[in-house]
């Protein structure tokens, strides 16, 4: 009986499927990270398909019944509802560009729901515990003034990881108090920046030299070879703080932006003024998104985040 399991060198993707990727890079922006999941949900769905006789590169062959095969297959495999779900997302997204090229004239995957998702609660620090991490023993040399920097940067303005190693040193006005900042979609937003992330972040920056080994680099975090800091160092660095804080638990540094969301919520802040922080797009399928102006924005922050100020404060510039 065939598999969905690839071989050790897959085949080819089909041209068509090329073509929707690509779609998806030009038109809808999206990260390598998503388009390489697609890809892989794509190759998984071909290759269960090629043990019926049917190829993505005749789409207009392929049927709900081979997508619902598809799907019992997955759950047989024990693959969580969320990844599922991902799954069916992807080729819902597949089969709708191939419905607006005309290039089938029915969707095998309309009338599909997702799988019923477990309710899920983000893991998240309590305040004492994220100021305990914050303020973690490291020695005032490069690396511990980058580290902390960063972790004040994942908590005090609620950044994806992806988002803060991101980031270049000119999207920084540390004199402002906000970073721009490129999240899902290559939408920008200007996040605010407490107190504490400002100054740990001008102290970074006039040590951020020790790491240069190309002067034309611009990413803000650097590691030992000179080179834009990735996730997996990110998350290391993240764990040594909550080790040196003696924190009890895993943390990873999603958990510092759940934190964010979940302080501001108990201080007070209103929902929609979070999500415009986060850079969500909407609260939920049901809710329109909001826009909040910069000023209404740094207000809440200013009044709301346990960390917008600290003892060494800096006053923030009025707008011109």
């Amino acid at each position: 009986m065939s598999s969905t399991r690839g071989s050790a060198s897959p085949p080819p993707l089909a041209e068509i499927c090329q073509g929707f990727l690509a779609h998806l890079a030009a038109e809808k922006g999206f990260s390598a990270a998503t388009l390489s999941a697609y890809e892989n949900d794509l190759r998984l769905f071909a290759g269960h398909l090629a043990g019926r006789g049917v190829s993505l590169e005749e789409p207009e062959t392929v049927t709900k019944e081979h997508v619902r095969g598809f799907l019992a297959e997955l759950h047989r495999r024990g693959l969580k509802k969320s990844s599922v779900a991902r799954k069916l997302s992807a080729l819902r997204s597949f089969f709708r560009f191939l419905l607006r090229q005309r290039l089938v004239e029915s969707d095998p995957v309309r009338g599909l729901s997702n799988p019923k998702q477990e309710k899920r609660h983000p893991r998240a620090l309590n305040v004492d515990q994220a100021i305990g991490l914050m303020e973690a023993k490291l020695p005032p040399d490069p690396e511990g003034l980058r580290d902390l920097a960063l972790a004040e940067l994942l908590y005090g303005s609620g950044l994806r990881v992806s988002e803060a190693v991101g980031l270049d040193v000119n999207d920084l006005d540390t004199s402002s108090g906000v970073a721009r900042v490129t999240g899902k979609g290559s939408k920008e937003r200007l996040a605010p920046l407490s107190d504490a992330a400002r100054t740990r972040l001008d102290r970074y920056l006039a040590q951020r030299h020790a790491f240069v080994t190309d002067p034309l680099e611009r990413a803000l975090f650097l590691g030992r070879q000179g080179k834009r800091l990735n996730r997996r160092q990110a998350a290391r660095i993240v764990e040594h703080l909550a080790s040196l804080a003696g924190l009890p638990q895993h943390v990873h540094p999603h958990m510092l932006r759940h934190s964010f969301a979940t302080h501001m919520l108990e201080a007070g802040a209103d929902l929609r003024d979070i999500q415009e922080l986060l850079g969500h797009e909407r609260i939920s399928t049901t809710q329109r998104y909001t826009h909040l102006n910069l000023q209404q924005i740094m207000a809440v922050y200013d009044k709301a985040h346990p960390r917008a100020s600290s003892d060494e404060k800096k006053p923030r510039e009025k707008e011109k």
